[in-house]
């Protein structure tokens, strides 16, 4: 008999939750990326109330993978690559602090290896500084349909061409042994 596949989730933000569902949807071992809100103090989210700023949510991406294909400190690694976790409250254009790049952990044993990967990317001067929240999880929103597989239903959008786009491709280029095959 076959051993079912036993999944972990972890939990990103890092800016706008449709750069990081892009890129971590196109890597090996991830099965799937939801596109949400987390981090909050609301009952309920939705984009037009998290972008508001009342609720503390965070775009966040709820990436489900496979432990036996890609490790916890690969997901990290890539993470931290993603994005600027040197900008509080901020990617690039996208301001407020639902875009604040945070890590929730789910165990003490995440908190610790979260802990201990950004205390390495300090000590060995990778970031001056990481505004990056490491938060307990406390619940996950999906957002709307429309924001769910958006680079790849939207790819030619102005967006996806000049911000998600430029990033995967780097990604690629400097972490292609972790990506699926370009189609």
């Amino acid at each position: 008999m076959i051993n079912p596949i036993e999944f972990s989730y972890v939990y990103f933000a890092g800016g706008c939750f449709w750069c990081i569902e892009a890129i971590f949807e196109n890597l090996n071992g991830v099965e799937e990326v939801i596109s949400g809100y987390a981090g909050g103090i609301a009952s309920t989210a939705s984009y037009k109330i998290v972008c508001r700023g009342h609720t503390k949510h965070v775009e966040t991406c709820k990436i489900k993978y496979d432990p036996n294909i890609i490790s916890f400190d690969t997901l990290l690694e890539v993470f931290f690559l993603s994005h600027n976790p040197t900008e509080l409250n901020r990617q690039g254009n996208d301001i407020g602090s639902h875009y604040q790049s945070t890590i929730f952990y789910s165990s003490k044993q995440e908190k610790t290896k979260i802990e201990k990967y950004i205390n390495h990317l300090i000590n060995d001067s990778v970031f001056e500084k990481i505004t990056t929240q490491v938060l307990l999880f406390n619940g996950f929103f999906p957002a709307e349909k429309y924001h769910q597989n958006y680079f790849k239903l939207n790819s030619q959008q102005p967006y996806c061409n000049l911000v998600i786009s430029p990033k995967l491709k780097l990604l690629r280029q400097n972490l292609k042994k972790y990506f699926k095959p370009d189609i």
